[in-house]
């Protein structure tokens, strides 16, 4: 799994920041998030608000990770006025993701159709990378170095033969390698390595870069940043109708983006039938540095399934390794454990054991957006003018250029290209009722998201 692709990360006050959207608060209880009433404000504050000439944006977007980032970008680029609301555009989640571009990888069974998605946005990646670079200015550390999948012993082994099996029915590219052969591509694995699967197709990007250079594009091509929590939805003659922020401040738009991560669930304002079914997944990742003298000391990616859990270590051009990741159906809690940290260590310890050598440098825990088929919730709701693009899961960065253009379609004509039409938000019936179970359920759902919930 990629637990670091949607994970909040702690902020120096304990708190964590919005999984997949760097932080977009609203009230915790179910009545307030049922409610659709109109937000009073002041007429200085509307003002304000509607500054851009005629009565707010094309397009507001309720959070500012990476998924909300290229969602706003790609709609400016379509000329549509836009506006992003996150008090960290560009934080939370593109802070912990290890940034894995594994869609043959992370195949699993059961999940075609999202297979499909994966590889479409997958094959999107060089075209859109150079694309940002040159809007932004900045580098992103995409790096096409490709993935090994390696196995410890006889089960790991006949475990991974099947997916070989299984990857080769859905027609994609990997390579089964004897033991020996793999520690030749990698001379710092283990002796006791017994195979495993080259997958040159499986790349990766530094999510932090990524957010930092989609936050530079956004800026140049007009969005407007307003750093600052949403409290909730507007909605008025039935259809949404942009958001009010926590001082008062109404921003209004014709059309309304819910790229909250793992908080798009218990989003004030947003009629309870509409809420989509997202809820959070800890996943627990460390970093460590590789000094120059132990360099290279991992070529590409190197994933596992130890003792029945999935590890992945990720190895960073500026010397930084990744390793991940836990997965923890805890509510809402980022704690990093000690539990945690020496699961990490103990299984990437037996794939590379030269690892107990190399400083620790940062220990985070953030909070995957999960959804019942583990798929994103992409386009229109059935509130008029509300959209969603949230409940990524393993897969938010991955799936970041193809959300982009296929959000982009859905605001500037009102169609969802096809490709992104199985991963529509009405796909699930009855989507608010088990949302606000799961929420009301949640360890401190009482209190206001601001006030010690996901930052």
């Amino acid at each position: 799994m990629q637990p670091s692709e949607t994970p909040p990360a702690q902020d120096a006050r304990g708190t964590a920041c919005a999984a997949d959207t760097g932080a977009v608060p609203g009230a915790a209880d179910s009545g307030a998030a049922a409610s659709a009433a109109d937000v009073p404000a002041s007429p200085a504050r509307q003002a304000s608000a509607f500054a851009s000439g005629d009565g707010g944006y094309d397009v507001l977007v309720a959070g500012g990770g990476i998924i909300g980032l290229v969602t706003a970008w790609r709609a400016a680029q379509r000329g549509l006025r836009v506006a992003v609301v996150d008090p960290e555009p560009g934080g939370g989640a593109a802070q912990v993701a290890a940034g894995m571009l594994a869609a043959v990888t992370e195949l699993h069974y059961g999940e075609e159709t999202l297979l499909g998605l994966n590889l479409a946005s997958a094959r999107r990646y060089p075209e859109f990378v150079a694309e940002l670079e040159e809007a932004s200015g900045r580098d992103t550390g995409y790096r096409a170095s490709g993935t090994l999948a390696v196995a410890l012993d006889s089960d790991d082994r006949a475990h991974l033969r099947e997916l070989h099996a299984f990857q080769q029915k859905c027609g994609l590219s990997s390579e089964w390698l004897g033991g020996r052969d793999c520690r030749r591509l990698e001379p710092m694995l283990a002796p006791g390595v017994r195979g495993g699967l080259r997958v040159d197709g499986d790349h990766q990007i530094d999510p932090r870069r990524l957010a930092a250079a989609l936050v530079s594009a956004c800026e140049r091509a007009g969005v407007v940043l307003h750093r600052a929590w949403v409290e909730r939805l507007v909605v008025r003659g039935g259809r949404a109708a942009g958001a009010a922020l926590a001082d008062g401040t109404v921003l209004g738009a014709e059309q309304t983006v819910l790229a909250a991560g793992s908080l798009s669930g218990r989003f004030a304002g947003v009629p309870q039938d509409v809420l989509p079914p997202v809820r959070p997944v800890k996943g627990q990742v460390l970093r460590l540095a590789v000094p120059r003298a132990y360099a290279p000391f991992l070529s590409r990616t190197i994933r596992a399934v130890v003792r029945g859990g999935d590890v992945y270590l990720v190895p960073r051009e500026n010397g930084e390794l990744v390793i991940g990741a836990t997965s923890e159906e805890l509510g809402w809690d980022t704690t990093v454990t000690a539990g945690g940290v020496y699961e990490l260590l103990r299984d990437a310890h037996e794939l590379v054991p030269g690892i107990t050598e190399l400083p620790l440098t940062e220990t985070r825990a953030g909070l995957r957006p999960g959804s019942p088929d583990n798929a994103p919730l992409l386009g229109p709701t059935a509130l008029p003018g509300l959209h969603l693009a949230t409940g990524h899961f393993r897969n938010g960065v991955l799936l970041t250029p193809i959300t982009g253009d296929a959000m982009a379609d859905a605001l500037a004509t009102g169609e969802l290209p096809d490709v992104a039409k199985p991963f529509r938000p009405d796909r699930f019936t009855g989507a608010g009722a088990s949302t606000a179970s799961a929420r009301d359920a949640a360890p401190g759902s009482a209190r206001p998201l601001r006030e010690g919930l996901p930052a």
